[in-house]
């Protein structure tokens, strides 16, 4: 069967013990898509919300990168590990010796700003090799701190050894880092036992579909109804300033020129929060792309094959 030309976002529920390559590609499958990619990798130990991002949605996927992340996290004081996680081999342990009022103080130490060394267990590159290829070889290399956010880092329970929490963070946060770090500070050690991300930029959990909900409609080849599951990839977008262009200024940005915006124009995008990032709208509605704003000047940043696809 000849693939598809699908256009969306959809927001599965990725199973424990399976990559997100590995479920992108089974997603990938059961759609029939021409072309898919996710926005954000979890560990195979790691469930939760992965948008998928099929077609020309996948011109956007570094905006579902960049955005905040929340997770539920379940930890384990005592032992640490040296993957930050259950995988790992455990390398020290240690009793544990603070109280929940302590675990609080310390986890309350852990929100805001701050500089945080990337795992070596990542998929970030040195000399062109991802971080966890050394960690494999017993080999540790440099990792610059990378400036983090964490937003939201509360206990929801704790029964002595086993702690519960949810964390709101920006983009680049390692979670096994952050407990790592945490066990460290209480001079316990701790490893994440489980992880689950409920919300990535504007969507949450509530949104999520299954594999088993797409399976039988591929059975039955109903593409209509896999369709109808998928989000329009302007909802990937939420919070950015919104210009609606008339066809010859379409034409102009198709044809990679400028267009100089009127008073009226610039007077809808005054309240904008930035003017490098704006979705463009043709004058019946339809998202086309997403442009940026210098001088009054419209120049095209990432613009739809709009042939693909009926408006959303």
């Amino acid at each position: 069967m000849a693939r598809r030309q699908v256009n969306g976002i959809l927001l599965l529920d990725k199973p424990l013990e399976v990559s997100s390559n590995g479920i992108l590609q089974r997603i990938r499958w059961l759609y029939q898509a021409e072309k898919a990619g996710h926005t954000g990798a979890l560990d195979p130990l790691a469930s939760g919300l992965l948008p998928i991002c099929f077609g020309e949605a996948t011109k956007f996927c570094q905006f579902l990168l960049d955005t905040d992340k929340t997770y539920e996290v379940t930890a384990r004081f005592g032992l640490r590990t040296d993957t930050s996680d259950a995988a790992g081999e455990v390398i020290s342990q240690r009793p544990i010796a603070f109280s929940q009022a302590e675990l609080e103080a310390a986890v309350a130490k852990a929100r805001g700003p701050q500089l945080q060394v990337p795992t070596m267990y990542s998929a970030l590159k040195y000399q062109g090799q991802p971080l966890y290829k050394y960690a494999r070889q017993g080999i540790t290399v440099p990792r610059e701190a990378r400036p983090i956010t964490i937003f939201r880092f509360e206990l929801l329970g704790f029964d002595g050894q086993d702690a519960r929490f949810v964390v709101h963070c920006s983009k680049g946060t390692y979670i096994r880092t952050l407990i790592d770090d945490l066990g460290e500070t209480l001079g316990s050690g701790a490893y994440v036992t489980a992880l689950r991300r409920i919300h990535v930029g504007p969507f949450d959990a509530s949104q999520m579909r299954v594999e088993a909900d797409l399976v039988p409609l591929n059975d039955k080849q109903d593409w209509q109804a896999l369709d109808a599951l998928l989000l329009p990839m302007d909802q990937a977008l939420l919070g950015l300033a919104e210009l609606v262009i008339n066809p010859q200024q379409h034409q102009r940005l198709v044809h990679g020129q400028t267009v100089l915006l009127n008073d009226a124009e610039l007077e809808t995008l005054q309240e904008a929060p930035v003017l490098d990032a704006i979705k463009l709208y043709t004058e019946a509605g339809q998202f086309i792309g997403i442009g940026a704003v210098a001088e009054g000047v419209l120049l095209v940043r990432r613009l739809l094959n709009t042939s693909q696809f009926q408006s959303s």
